[in-house]
């Protein structure tokens, strides 16, 4: 029971934010007995779920950018294989304490950034160099990416409504590849899966639908204040 519930918070918030739900699942399974490794393994099998279904609801609203999606997914796949096959070599103490500093900075830069239009105005180079720094991000901690994805997409000129909704879509391969390497790790519960899955798919669903009706900038004030209290857990 207490799976399902912690699925479906998870798959709410993750797909409300573009986040893929990581940064609660991972804590969850190490409160009730799992290793960190196994905690992001199973992590990361339970995030293509979310982002999956979170697509297929942003799909129906038309808020997928599926060709800058793809253009971050292609480099988030590598990053997120070696990710995963750094957990099994080096410590990610010192990688949170770096990425939480960034992101705070990040996070109050989007507070105040002028709403975009969602025009094509990126940079192909920032977008590859973005999703692959989001793709180790994603193997190593179990985290589904969506944490670098959004505020990049927003720089690049996407609105936060679409930037959530590309980076929902672009996790289903980032989270898939570190699920596979994970998997092949010995890294993934599939016992656990049975029970989070179900809770996913649904507050995946629920989150895009909140998402639809929340006003871009108080989804962007949103977004950033859960990426700050993300980042200050990271750095504690």
């Amino acid at each position: 029971m207490m799976e399902l519930i912690v699925g479906l918070l998870t798959g709410f918030l993750g797909s409300l934010f573009g986040l893929g739900g990581g940064f609660i699942l991972v804590p969850f399974l190490t409160f009730i007995g799992y290793d960190i490794h196994r905690a992001v393994g199973t992590s990361s099998a339970s995030i293509v779920f979310t982002a999956l279904s979170a697509t297929l609801a942003y799909h129906r609203q038309k808020k997928v950018r599926y060709k800058i999606g793809a253009l971050l997914a292609s480099s988030s796949v590598v990053g997120a294989y070696i990710g995963a096959l750094l957990t099994s070599y080096i410590p990610a103490r010192e990688l949170e304490v770096i990425f939480g500093i960034v992101m705070i900075y990040v996070a109050i830069r989007m507070i105040f950034k002028k709403e975009n239009e969602g025009k094509d105005s990126y940079s192909k180079t920032l977008i590859l160099i973005g999703g692959f720094a989001a793709g180790v991000l994603s193997g190593l901690l179990g985290v589904g990416g969506g944490i670098v994805n959004v505020p990049l997409l927003v720089h690049a000129g996407l609105t936060i409504h679409e930037a959530v909704a590309t980076s929902s879509f672009t996790i289903i391969f980032t989270a898939t590849s570190g699920a596979v390497k994970h998997t092949l790790l010995g890294n993934t519960d599939f016992n656990a899966l049975v029970f989070l899955v179900p809770g996913l798919i649904l507050g995946a669903q629920l989150g895009a639908l909140v998402a639809k009706r929340t006003k871009s900038g108080r989804l962007r004030l949103l977004f950033s204040a859960v990426v700050i209290i993300l980042a200050l857990k990271m750095i504690l």
